[in-house]
């Protein structure tokens, strides 16, 4: 009797069931038509459900219509506002809250209430509780059925597989009957979904035991069971939630390695794999799910990485990634991405930033990083054969194409920029390791040699990907997305330069390479007309910086073209045109970029004369003074420089203007001196240090720069020409302290100062310097600061003192005047008599005309006269010659006391004349 008793009940519960099931079934098929024939009313979804938009927020699952809506619906007419019924019905929603509009249904979630401690304890901790209690129960019954015997093997896995299928169903039934709202407030916690987690976990169980422990059934059947459970667990999480999904990847992505085979197939495994991660990004479609398909594509980069690193083939996983891109950009995120941008977005740090944070920031890194790092490895096995090397570029290709693609794509976009750099540095540097391994152990070199072929033209060809990618972007939203447009403009104008820049210096000819040369002239020619196709689309103010980025790149390419097909002084001179050229567009076109171009033409010229300041090599430079190619290798570029300095004397950017002023003052004198530098050493450019007289001649031209400068500060007001004049004036200062008084005097260096008694080295040395500083002091005395007057006066009439201490030596000593050479006692008196008679010289001049800095001047020269004679002459002069020093002396200087005191009596006597005349008149 108890023993019928359970089957009585089952029955029962059966005939409950199958009853309860036909009226679930028919209030289903009511409540569908009843959704059908609200959505076949005039009002939008959003509309109709804005009456309840606040009860929704509280109880998403009840909306509540309107008495005359609710009537309408019965009747099957229109609502009373008479709008006419649509012709297709809408897509019924699951729920009252999908009523609401996307934005209605985050602002809910965001403001839910917080979650009450009966809410977490009982809801959800006793739904994750449950769930594991159930995973352990299975697992301790079939622990005891094998410790006691009870069944065998294949008994029990039978029983775990039925036992898993049970709570598959038991959720799935239990899912049917629940509170509608219990899937909005618990969706991490559905009870359906924990017993069908707990039911897929007990499949995988006993299939992989079936396979790996008791070895039931082979590994192609293992393998299938188990990519179907997967499969079917990932379908059920359409019903069950995100958590279910990532349990139904997770068995997915952890299916191969539990198969174990002797003769693994990549093929298969990674059409295993990709079909798993695709079916991962349709479901995440249709739910909008973030999490799931961001670790998808990370599982799907890991298995790239270890596959590289065991197997050979990298045909497989390039197919695998490229299908993974091409899931992102058709699938999921898609189009259904929303455009970050807007038409008044502007280039900025700060709007880089908030696009870097804009997007599906996990989906986007995790695809760029799972296609990049398997194509970085790629690339060691491009050593060796090819065909790595084309996966390597058609996965960077792919990830770029990717970010152009959608609106504010940003990290696609720049991580594929990053990884073609990375690629070609990486290469070119694995290449030259192995030539010099190969030709260290004596290898055939013809290999190592040859690997730079295919490299070169990959490297090639993916720079122009680039370049038709970044040019379409921005034909297609330049106006939309200025800022997306600008980083792409950024991109087509730096990266394919960068690229053939490196090729050709790793796999390039050096002496005409006609591969990099057309390539790069080929490139110039299309930026160039990118920058005339979008100005006269109307791109301009808006994107005014991306013109000018492809300004400058095509600039960089026309350059390289220089590079590869000319050498020498033939690319100085053809880069100052090529700059200069550019300038002269500025006639025809505003572009900004115009002007900076031709000072980036200048800034290579001195970067080249830099590297070898003979532009020809040493061997090959003529010793012809003056008529060298120093003439034209130098000359010509100042003369441009000169010439674009006076040609945008009116262009509204200042910037620009005041470079190219700097420019062509510096390349002016830098082509005087280097033809001085030429003729004083013989013809010969070395890094020898000059003499005094070419130190002198250096001089000079500092200062007449300076003059020169604040000339042009006077017709045409610049700042580079008023702080360029006194940075010169400075530097011709500092050249006086540290060389002509210095390291170059000859009384230090011993050097010769010539056979001749006045025209000789302290003449150029000293003289005329002093008198260049004291007519540069003089023209600027009202043009430029008190202080730097003064310091230009005082630096000439140092030089001027030292010329005369000087020639006094050489009129005793003779040619050599170095200073171990001693003093004689007439020289020595000597000097006091010429210290005395520039100061009282001095004095007379200030008298003349009223300068009281000479007066100043004359007081410290006899001053410093003074204590020669008692401290020097005192000690080293005898017999007549010490009376006469000081007896000379004392005659000068009460003659300047009598002149002082003369100046001072006719101020004195001026004075109650000038106070009378400042006097008012008392009438």
């Amino acid at each position: 009797m108890f023993e019928l008793l359970p089957l009585i009940l089952i029955g029962v519960l059966f005939i409950l069931l199958r009853g309860s099931t036909k009226r679930i079934d028919r209030l289903e098929k009511e409540l569908g038509d009843i959704r059908e024939k609200l959505f076949r009313l005039g009002g939008s979804a959003g509309e109709l459900a804005s009456p309840a938009v606040e009860n929704a927020q509280t109880d998403p699952d009840q909306v509540v219509l309107p008495l005359d809506t609710e009537a309408a619906i019965v009747r099957d007419e229109p609502v009373a506002d008479g709008a006419p019924r649509q012709s297709e019905p809408a897509s019924i929603p699951n729920t009252a809250a999908d009523l609401l509009p996307a934005a209605a249904r985050q602002e809910t979630h965001a403001k839910a209430p917080a979650e009450s401690i009966e809410n977490l304890l009982g809801a959800r901790w006793a739904v994750w509780a449950g769930g594991l209690a159930l995973a352990f129960g299975g697992v301790f019954l079939v622990r005891y059925s094998i410790e006691s015997g009870l069944l065998g093997p294949g008994v029990r896995l039978t029983l775990a597989a039925l036992f898993g299928l049970a709570l598959i169903a038991l959720g799935d039934l239990i899912r049917r009957n629940a509170l509608p709202k219990a899937e909005v407030l618990y969706a991490n916690a559905m009870v359906p979904g924990i017993l069908t987690a707990a039911g897929a976990v007990s499949l995988f169980g006993s299939i992989y035991a079936a396979h790996g422990i008791y070895d039931f059934i082979g590994p192609t059947l293992a393998f299938l069971l188990l990519a179907l459970t997967a499969f079917g667990v990932l379908g059920l999480s359409l019903l069950h939630g995100q958590a279910l999904a990532g349990l139904g990847l997770a068995g997915s992505m952890v299916t191969p390695l539990l198969i174990s085979t002797t003769a693994p197939s990549l093929w298969t495994l990674f059409l295993f794999l990709t079909v798993a991660q695709v079916a991962t990004t349709l479901a995440s479609r249709m739910k909008g799910w973030l999490i799931v398909p961001s670790i998808a594509q990370a599982l799907l980069g890991i298995w790239g990485l270890i596959a590289l690193i065991e197997l050979d083939d990298t045909t497989p996983i390039t197919l695998s990634l490229l299908a993974m891109i091409a899931a992102w950009v058709l699938i999921w995120p898609g189009a259904t991405a929303d455009d970050p941008a807007g038409p008044e977005e502007r280039l900025s740090l700060e709007a880089i930033g908030g696009r870097m944070a804009t997007g599906s920031l996990g989906l986007d890194i995790t695809l760029s990083l799972a296609v990049l790092l398997p194509a970085l490895v790629m690339l060691e096995r491009g050593l060796t054969v090819s065909l790595p090397l084309f996966g390597f570029a058609a996965l960077i290709a792919a990830l770029s194409a990717a970010g152009s693609a959608r609106f504010g794509a940003f990290w696609p976009t720049v991580i594929a920029t990053v990884g073609a750099l990375l690629g070609a540095v990486m290469t070119s540097g694995l290449i030259t390791q192995a030539q010099i391994l190969l030709l260290g152990f004596g290898t055939d070199d013809t290999v190592a040699v040859n690997l730079g072929g295919p490299v070169m033209y990959i490297f090639l060809g993916l720079a122009a990907v680039f370049v038709l990618l970044g040019l379409a972007q921005m034909r297609r939203r330049h106006a939309a997305d200025p800022l997306f447009s600008t980083v792409w403009a950024a991109i087509t104008a730096s990266l394919p330069v960068l690229l053939a820049s490196i090729t050709f210096v790793f796999y390039g000819v050096y002496a005409r390479d006609w591969t990099h040369g057309l390539f790069a002239i080929g490139l110039g020619a299309v930026l160039l007309g990118a920058c005339e196709f979008l100005y006269r689309q109307g791109a301009l103010p808006g994107f005014r910086r991306g013109i000018d980025l492809l300004l400058f790149g095509s600039f960089a390419a026309f350059a390289l073209a220089l590079h590869a097909l000319t050498d020498g002084i033939v690319t100085t001179i053809l880069l100052a045109l090529l700059g200069f050229a550019y300038l002269m567009a500025t006639r025809r076109r505003p572009w900004s970029g115009l002007a900076w171009v031709m000072v980036i033409s200048l800034g290579g010229v001195l970067v080249r004369v830099a590297w070898d300041p003979t532009l020809v090599g040493p061997d090959a430079l003529s010793r012809t003074p003056i008529l060298n190619p120093l003439l034209p290798g130098y000359g010509i570029p100042a003369l441009l420089a000169l010439l674009s300095a006076y040609e945008i004397r009116n262009w509204p950017a200042q910037r620009a203007r005041h470079a190219l002023q700097g420019l062509a003052s510096l390349l002016g004198l830098l082509a005087i001196a280097i033809l001085v530098r030429h003729a004083m050493n013989g013809g010969v450019l070395d890094s020898s240090v000059p003499t005094l007289g070419e130190q002198s001649i250096y001089t000079l031209l500092v200062v007449g720069l300076s003059g020169i400068l604040m000339t042009l500060d006077l017709k045409s007001p610049s700042p580079v020409f008023r702080f360029g004049s006194m940075l010169a004036g400075g530097i011709a200062v500092l050249q006086t302290v540290s060389l002509h008084l210095g390291a170059l005097n000859p009384y230090f260096t011993g050097e010769s100062t010539g056979n001749w008694p006045l025209i000789n080295l302290l003449l150029i040395g000293y003289l005329l310097p002093g008198l260049a500083y004291a007519g540069l002091a003089f023209y600027a005395r009202d043009k430029r600061p008190l202080p730097y007057v003064i310091l230009q006066a005082l630096s000439g009439a140092v030089l001027g003192f030292a010329w005369v201490t000087l020639s006094v030596r050489r009129f005793w000593q003779g040619e050599f005047i170095a200073y171990w050479k001693g003093f004689e006692q007439a020289e020595t008196y000597s000097y006091s008599v010429a210290w005395l008679a520039i100061g009282v010289g001095l004095l007379a001049l200030g008298s003349r005309f009223d300068a009281r800095s000479l007066r100043i001047a004359s007081a410290v020269i006899v001053m410093l006269t003074v204590a020669k004679v008692f401290l020097i002459d005192m000690a080293n002069l005898e017999g007549v010659l010490r009376a006469l020093s000081f007896i000379g002396l004392g005659f000068v200087l009460i003659g300047i006391g009598l002149f002082y005191q003369k100046i001072l009596r006719g101020k004195s006597a001026e004075r109650p004349t000038t106070d009378d005349k400042e006097a008012p008149t008392v009438i």
